[in-house]
């Protein structure tokens, strides 16, 4: 069910709750094995040879290509504070997330409560999950990648 993409989030907050953000976002990246070749449309069959090989069709944020993009893309206001909870599906490969263009004030791995900060890029394994939190401090259009 993993490869297939039946996967997401669960949050447990503190019982004092986490400090207010102008905007949270869920991200979940994932990667996809299939018999059909980049772009192929139509029911696409899990490949158990790529998946072996660890050589995903697709690697993708919120289930699908551009998901987050053109009129689902995350927006904030210069000067907002913005909360993303990234978890990453796998099922095989680590995430290096990052959003291009900024430093992350402050992030707390697996789920842990003691916040790094001033971080670039986060390490999210497979199955695992971060929450991150920055501040965007000059206008622009900030795309989420896994270096």
């Amino acid at each position: 069910h993993i490869a297939n993409g039946m996967f997401g989030l669960i949050l447990v907050e503190p019982k004092e709750g986490l400090p207010p953000v102008d905007h949270e976002y869920y991200v979940m990246q994932g990667e996809f094995y299939t018999l059909g070749k980049f772009g192929e449309e139509g029911l696409q069959p899990f490949d158990m040879d790529k998946a072996v090989d660890e050589k995903p069709a697709y690697v993708v944020f919120n289930g699908a290509v551009g998901a987050l993009s053109g009129t689902r893309a995350l927006s904030a206001k210069v000067g907002e504070k913005v909360r993303l909870y990234v978890g990453n599906g796998g099922p095989n490969l680590s995430s290096s997330f990052h959003v291009i263009g900024l430093i992350f004030d402050t992030v707390y791995q697996e789920g842990g409560s003691v916040p790094t900060h001033n971080v670039q890029t986060t390490v999210i394994p497979p199955g695992g999950a971060a929450i991150v939190e920055f501040t965007a401090r000059v206008p622009g259009n900030y795309t989420l990648v896994d270096h």
